[in-house]
């Protein structure tokens, strides 16, 4: 799409680059006041497909030429889009990505699947952030770091998990030996593509980006580092002399990566002087896009979430809180903590619940339009109906670990599960069950930050689905009995990235300041339901003990 704006002679502008789980975003914006000038979005063809992926087996891999393609379309549209006038004026791209999601490169920096023999080995692939596939790797990792005197897990919650860094390399060298053989490295999606975009050929002076790197792949500043090779390589010899080959240093995304390469510059039809900065993850990036403030906990809602929290280092002092996905000083704002939790599934248990009901529709309506038709307004149409519906302690209740447990306390072993069921039970009724679980997933989350010394003061909604589920973000509302603002921009980790970009140009000398200059603000808020509170207080204590019930049964 094209926005109609007015521009001034002095007006700058940057790009930011949003890759999610099935598409990437890009969006031109104007520094100065934050409007949107241009949006494009490109969907992964080979990702549609279902290509190099096994649900059943927890595996999910992404070609890197999806994300190429995904990049060199998004930014060329929105370059078409917006005219020459605008793209003179463009100082810089930052990117951010799901995560963790790295790849096996060469020592050139190139992902193994960009040669030839590897082309069609998803184990040459990125592995997304929902690939299971490492569950034992994760669990061998949580029990190895227990015969050390340093704590190597104390700023990742304690807990490593499957979704994470070491997990999926030490899997994908033990699972392929030719990948393991061509394998010089190992990279996250967010620091490959400012490489990439920079001309990059040696892995050794790829910037990584402190976000990934504090919070996946065990980097500390206290630790010097990353753990020290004999933690790795006594836990497997495959992974001896591997920290060599990745990095000591890290980087805020405020910074600089490089300039263009001039490749990617003719490429995309931009100016050779535009700045790439530091990568970083979605949620992160998306936080500061929404607006986020210190103690209110900023929750990206997508198909999972990432929740962040920022707050002065100098308060949090030593407090190091269990179960969470790490906490790194300068990983969302430079400068101060942030700490990230989040849920496995949020939109997908929605999605799951679906196709289940649309089964039949698919399997016997060959007409592609007659199936979209049935199937495209299931989802309002189940969140009306369950609105509808009475709320007694009784109801329906429902786990949402269906893609297991991210936070708190990770554990991708567990599943979902539905208990109450009756004769009169039907499908409102099971979704209402849903929706409540991943609200009170969502609080599990919220008390373990306010039991361990970090308060959260209010919650803020980002993303599409935060702005088009009006029944969940109600129902999140009663159920945290706070309420939660939603952001105007269905588009804030772009936004988040573009301010960044404007950060990383020098156009402003931090991004608190491209916070309050480019931000749009919140449009809506929901507030609890005096009359629900108590019904869902005990509901939540339901909701707890069939978590531990199925938590103990695990292993059947």
């Amino acid at each position: 799409m094209t926005l109609i704006f007015k521009m001034m002679s002095t007006d700058c502008f940057v790009i930011g680059v949003d890759y999610g789980t099935d598409s990437v975003r890009s969006v031109i914006v104007n520094t100065a006041n934050g409007d949107e000038i241009s949006y494009s979005v490109f969907y992964y063809p080979r990702w549609k497909d279902g290509l190099f992926c096994d649900p059943a087996g927890n595996r999910f891999r992404q070609h890197p030429l999806d994300y190429v393609e995904g990049l060199e379309h998004s930014i060329r549209s929105c370059v078409k889009q917006a005219g020459v006038a605008v793209t003179k004026n463009i100082k810089a791209i930052s990117v951010d990505t799901t995560g963790s999601t790295p790849v096996a490169v060469d020592k050139s920096g190139t992902p193994l699947a960009m040669h030839a023999a590897f082309r069609n080995n998803p184990n040459a692939m990125f592995v997304l952030w929902k690939d299971h596939t490492s569950t034992k790797e994760a669990a061998e990792i949580n029990a190895h770091a227990e015969k050390f005197d340093t704590n190597y897990l104390q700023f990742v919650g304690g807990i490593y998990s499957s979704e994470w860094f070491w997990a999926k390399l030490l899997h994908i060298l033990r699972a392929d030996k030719e990948v393991r053989e061509a394998c010089y490295s190992w990279v996250e999606h967010c620091d490959w593509i400012p490489f990439l975009l920079t001309g990059g050929t040696d892995v050794h002076q790829m910037k990584r980006g402190v976000c990934a790197a504090g919070h996946k792949a065990l980097w500390a500043k206290e630790f010097n580092g990353l753990p020290p090779d004999d933690f790795f390589t006594s836990l497997d010899p495959l992974l001896d002399g591997f920290t060599s080959r990745l990095f000591a240093d890290t980087y805020t995304a405020d910074q600089s990566a490089g300039t263009i390469s001039t490749a990617w510059a003719q490429r995309l039809g931009l100016p050779e002087d535009v700045v790439i900065g530091v990568g970083a993850f979605d949620a992160h990036m998306g936080a500061v896009g929404g607006q986020i403030e210190p103690y209110h906990l900023s929750r990206v809602m997508g198909t999972s979430t990432c929740d962040m929290l920022v707050a002065p280092v100098d308060e949090v002092k030593d407090i190091l809180v269990s179960g969470i996905c790490g906490q790194v000083p300068g990983s969302v704002i430079p400068g101060m903590m942030g700490l990230e939790a989040g849920q496995s599934a949020f939109g997908d248990v929605f999605a799951w619940f679906k196709n289940v009901l649309g089964w039949p529709i698919q399997k016997f309506i060959t007409d592609e339009t007659q199936r979209n038709a049935a199937t495209g307004k299931m989802i309002a149409a189940l969140s009306e109906e369950a609105a509808r519906l009475p709320l007694t302690e009784k109801d329906e209740l429902a786990l949402d670990w269906l893609n297991g447990r991210r936070t708190p306390d990770a554990n991708q072993l567990l599943k979902g599960a539905i208990t109450q069921l009756n004769l009169g039970t039907d499908a409102p009724r099971i979704f209402k069950a849903l929706n409540e679980a991943i609200c009170f997933g969502a609080r599990a989350i919220i008390e373990r930050f306010n039991e361990q010394g970090i308060p959260v003061k209010g919650l803020i909604g980002l993303g599409g689905v935060a702005r088009k589920a009006s029944f969940t973000m109600q129902t999140l509302a009663d159920i945290a009995n706070m309420p939660i603002r939603i952001h105007q921009s269905e588009q804030t980790c772009a936004i988040g990235a573009a301010m960044f970009a404007a950060t990383a140009a020098g156009i402003y000398n931090k991004v608190e300041d491209a916070m309050q200059a480019m931000g749009k603000g919140f449009d809506k808020v929901y507030t609890p339901d005096d009359s629900k509170v108590e019904i869902y207080n005990k509901r939540y204590e339901g909701y707890k003990r069939l978590g531990r019930y199925v938590e103990s049964a695990v292993s059947f």
